[in-house]
């Protein structure tokens, strides 16, 4: 039995060699189209995510010259506004800092759990 399973193995894979390739080269083309589109989509995060990056940094900027400015007409003085206000973005920045996994981490990961999940309903449907 077991000297005619592997002839009968070998006669198998010859006989179906063509449709067996056409099988791996079909999975392969699968999986270069999956990770396109999952290359594609990451694509599109990271450029939304560098404009708004951009923008949110242009915001603080002006802002903080804003309110500089602003602080530095009620205190008199350019130094105690601006330092005033170099003061309040060091302190929002150390709150980041501190709350970091909570207010960023922690949702990232989630966000990309539920994605992948959507992912695997949508193939497991279409």
């Amino acid at each position: 039995m077991s000297q005619n399973q592997p002839d009968n193995l070998g006669s198998f894979i010859s006989e179906n060699k063509a449709v067996l390739k056409e099988y791996l080269e079909t999975r392969m083309e699968i999986y270069r189209l999956q990770s396109l589109r999952i290359f594609s989509k990451s694509a599109g995060y990271f450029a939304w995510i560098m404009v708004s990056a951009l923008l949110a940094f242009l915001i603080l900027v002006f802002g903080g010259l804003m309110l500089g400015y602003w602080f530095s007409s009620l205190l008199g003085s350019f130094v105690k506004g601006f330092g005033l206000v170099t003061l309040l973005l060091l302190v929002v920045f150390v709150l980041l800092a501190l709350l970091r996994k909570s207010l960023f981490v922690d949702p990232v990961v989630q966000s990309i759990i539920q994605r992948s999940r959507e992912e695997v309903e949508d193939e497991e449907e279409g």
